[in-house]
């Protein structure tokens, strides 16, 4: 078998590195636009839950990973500049720089033989020889773009505004920030990711950006007015660009998961909002699955890709829920800055997706909820 993967990000090399350790025999290209060494992004984030299924599907690659992250076990929110610390369960989520991740995964395909072609710009993916075509491209997929009818896709653009940035700052743990600032209603995500460097996330609601007039500015006064915004926590440590767009958020979904030999997944299949910060988890997880329907029918590429929609799919939807119910609750932000009061912002926040409840906060948060209830919350009521 032949399997030919566009996209040398993270669910892309370990997808080939996955079928290769289990299939000796199978051929695999992975094509990637950018070089190896590219550093575009900072820190990316990613759960215990998912660094658990990392590790079952591959202990050695997991090992190595978890060795190079940052563990942090709790996260400030701040409204009406409330400071709020929320202690999580276990060891918290484990930060890496990105270009650190991707070295990792780059070794184990060399030392595995695959055939990663960096430096590769696919122009047309009918040019592809290969008994399976994977899209871990992304949410500008070509291999998606150009078979989107098959794939039933749909798209649509988020109202808020944001770019991701870096900073020298090293932040104590990672926080969110809500802050109204001459009028408008700005976020800051912020976490820190190695020794020396935090991501820094930069954002605010369409109105605001309407209002300061920011589509007048340059990039460099955008990122001056998040400075001034945040002097505070940046403690003089200026915001650092790369590739750091501003953007609306593309939410990407596909009724239909494959089309003749090609197959999604990751951002290329459904875009996660960065306000779960699940992406890669995501994407990595899409390609276990994958993986793993692939191997258990290496003869059959159609019970291939029906097994892995059937056994990926529920949990997907799950977690895709849930970032449409964040992203939601982040495009009414100032109704929700304008209306609540610390503690109960912090509820609402806690409980936006519906995955958390009055239960699971009392299981997993009690020092918090006991906090909420002394603030006169009522914590039974449902989540807006």
């Amino acid at each position: 078998m032949k399997v030919a993967i566009v996209g040398g990000g993270p669910s892309g090399l370990f997808l080939a590195i996955l079928l290769k350790k289990r299939m000796t025999d199978v051929v695999i290209e992975v094509y990637e636009q950018n070089p190896r060494d590219a550093t575009f992004g900072f820190g990316v984030v990613m759960a215990d839950t998912g660094l658990n299924r990392i590790s079952q599907a591959d202990p050695e690659l997991s090992a190595e990973l978890m060795s190079a992250m940052h563990f942090n076990d709790r996260q400030t929110i701040i409204s009406n500049e409330t400071p709020i610390v929320v202690t999580k369960p276990g060891q918290g989520g484990g930060a890496i720089p990105r270009i650190k991740l991707l070295s990792i995964l780059a070794d184990h395909t060399a030392k595995l033989g695959i055939d990663v072609r960096y430096n590769c710009h696919i122009d047309d993916v009918a040019d592809i020889q290969a008994d399976i075509i994977v899209g871990a491209d992304g949410v500008n997929s070509l291999v998606r773009s150009k078979d989107e009818e098959a794939f039933g896709t749909s798209r649509r653009s988020l109202s808020n505004h944001f770019a991701w940035f870096g900073t020298h700052k090293v932040f104590a743990n990672p926080a969110l920030v809500f802050r109204r600032f001459r009028g408008g209603y700005f976020i800051a995500h912020y976490y820190p990711y190695s020794d020396a460097m935090s991501t820094f996330v930069a954002e605010c609601d369409h109105q605001t950006w309407v209002d300061l007039h920011m589509e007048e500015m340059t990039l460099e006064q955008r990122q001056e007015l998040f400075e001034t915004i945040f002097s505070g926590e940046l403690d003089g440590f200026p915001l650092i660009s790369n590739n750091s767009t501003w953007r609306q958020f593309p939410v990407i979904r596909n009724k239909n998961w494959h089309s003749g030999n090609k197959v999604l997944i990751g951002d290329a299949l459904s875009s996660a909002h960065f306000s779960i910060g699940s992406g890669t988890r995501i994407a990595m997880e899409d390609a276990i699955a994958l993986a793993d329907a692939i191997c258990a029918n290496p003869t059959d590429i159609n019970a291939a890709f029906a097994a892995y929609v059937n056994q990926r799919g529920p949990e997907k939807d799950k977690l895709i829920n849930a970032s449409e119910k964040s992203f939601t609750w982040y495009e009414h932000i100032r109704e929700w800055m304008d209306a609540y009061s610390p503690y109960e912002f912090v509820y609402r926040f806690m409980t936006r997706t519906g995955r958390v409840d009055r239960e699971r906060l009392q299981r997993h948060y009690p020092e918090l909820l006991k906090k909420i209830e002394e603030a006169g919350i009522i914590t039974d009521m449902e989540p807006t």
